[in-house]
């Protein structure tokens, strides 16, 4: 119950408003069901129905079956009212046919603005332009064969696009939601798109290896209406990688702090990258409040296998600087990779151990297509080549251990990693275990402590 706006649909809301057309928004997020979706296009009765993915949100380049399978629902309902069906995406650029097959007219190949307003001009006829001429699409001919169009190249003047169509979010319903389950309002922001480093796990299909980003001027505006306009007590920067320019950071904390704004927020860094000069005070001021790392392993052989960049000892200053300067520090942590061994999971255990971080999130290695992971692994995958739902934890290549002992590692570490976390609470203080806030706290504490043996010894049974 962390929802946030679909940034890829608002902007595009916000392109295509500014090209004339009328636009009204589904919000996935928000949702039930599919049905709802087919109640929207009763209601608004649209031309065009754009299924526009976000391609900020994580969870759609690992293309989750539950979200394929519902883009084909909503295609199948919108094409059973006779409306064009237009789609824009990670899986839909990997796998287009498979879209097209299902009643979508055309598939957006890469980053979508651009394409969609050029496509949108040629099919009302407001451009002479012939669909065939327009770059990053796909379609079916007429004898069903995929016809791909020329890559369009990605957009590198960030700043020329309009900010995202905040008007058109169910503003009320977000607060309601964060407010009842947190205490707190978080909406998300990008400043970035793209990533030009070369983690060999990591999907790239709609920006590639481009790396552009938006002026600290232009990130600053967009903050001042957000503030005047949701009033949010917190930012989520979902970039892949945030303040990778040099001096990016440091002007950026300067902007706000001459216009008096200081949000706290969350963004995703490098670990080495976080090093440099004064990167870490200046994320400080800027209002950092936590920082995620993509850590992966604390085994070096992993890191370098992955083609990571970074060096275990970079995981370490680094966090020992951020919590030195008061910010939070979350990791990333990625197990199954090709040639793990116990060895290298018991480094990334005393690697979270030693570190203690304030939150960790845990996966394992996922092949998706465009990949060199993908490429080593592909003869290996069977049947399923996608999770159903972002905790399925399955192994769809043979890994170095099976998808049970990997379920089971993760219930371990979170066992040991949530005791530990506590207990250091409850020496420093922080946690009376006769308060009712921290009653609940202080019982799942004992209670992963004394089901952590077996859940060990269950992890042991499975290491074959």
């Amino acid at each position: 119950m962390q929802p946030y706006p679909p940034l890829g649909s608002l902007y595009a809301a916000s392109v295509t408003r500014e090209q004339g057309y009328s636009v009204a928004l589904f919000d996935a997020m928000l949702a039930e069901s599919e049905d709802e979706w087919a109640a929207a296009l009763d209601r608004h009765q649209p031309r065009f129905a754009v299924l526009f993915e976000d391609n900020f949100n994580y969870l759609s380049k690992m293309c989750l079956m539950r979200m394929r399978e519902a883009a084909f629902a909503m295609i199948g309902m919108a094409h059973q009212r006779g409306i064009t069906v237009l789609l824009c995406g990670a899986d839909a650029t990997d796998h287009a046919k498979q879209y097209l097959e299902q009643g979508a007219s055309y598939v957006i190949r890469g980053e979508g603005e651009q394409t969609l307003v050029d496509l949108l001009g040629s099919l009302t006829g407001r451009a002479s332009k012939p669909v065939a001429d327009i770059s990053g699409i796909a379609f079916l001919d007429e004898a069903g064969n995929l016809v791909e169009t020329l890559p369009r190249p990605a957009l590198r003047n960030l700043d020329s696009l309009p900010f995202p169509a905040w008007d058109l979010v169910d503003r009320e319903r977000y607060r309601t939601i964060w407010m009842a389950r947190h205490g707190y309002y978080s909406v998300n922001m990008v400043t970035t798109r793209g990533c030009p480093y070369s983690c060999n796990w990591c999907a790239k299909p709609i920006w590639g290896q481009r790396y552009n980003v938006r002026s600290p001027e232009n990130v600053v505006a967009e903050l001042k209406l957000i503030r005047e306009t949701l009033a949010p007590d917190h930012i989520w920067f979902a970039d892949d990688i945030f303040g990778l320019k040099p001096g990016w950071v440091q002007h950026f904390a300067d902007l706000l702090e001459a216009e008096g704004i200081k949000i706290p927020f969350k963004s995703l860094n490098r670990a080495d990258l976080l090093l440099q000069a004064d990167t870490i005070p200046a994320l400080k001021r800027a209002g950092a409040d936590t920082i995620w790392i993509g850590a992966e392993s604390g085994s070096q052989k992993i890191l370098d296998a992955m083609d990571k960049g970074t060096q275990v000892e970079d995981i370490y200053e680094t966090t020992v600087r951020l919590k030195a300067a008061g910010i939070r520090v979350g990791f990333f942590l990625q197990f199954g990779y090709l040639g793990e061994t116990r060895e290298d999971i018991a480094k990334t255990i005393q690697m979270v151990r030693d570190l203690l971080p304030d939150d960790i999130g845990i996966s394992v290695s996922y092949p998706l297509p465009g990949t060199k992971f993908y490429e080593r692994v592909k003869s290996e995958l069977g049947g399923k080549t996608n999770w159903q739902d972002s905790d399925d934890l399955a192994m769809l290549y043979h890994g170095p251990y099976s998808t049970d002992f990997y379920r089971q590692l993760h219930t371990v570490i979170h066992k040991e990693y949530r005791a530990r976390k506590t207990l250091k609470r409850l020496s420093g203080g922080t946690l009376r275990p006769w308060r009712p806030a921290d009653v609940r706290q202080f019982g799942a504490m004992v209670y992963h402590t004394v089901t952590l043996p077996a859940a060990r010894a269950k992890l042991n049974a499975l290491d074959h």
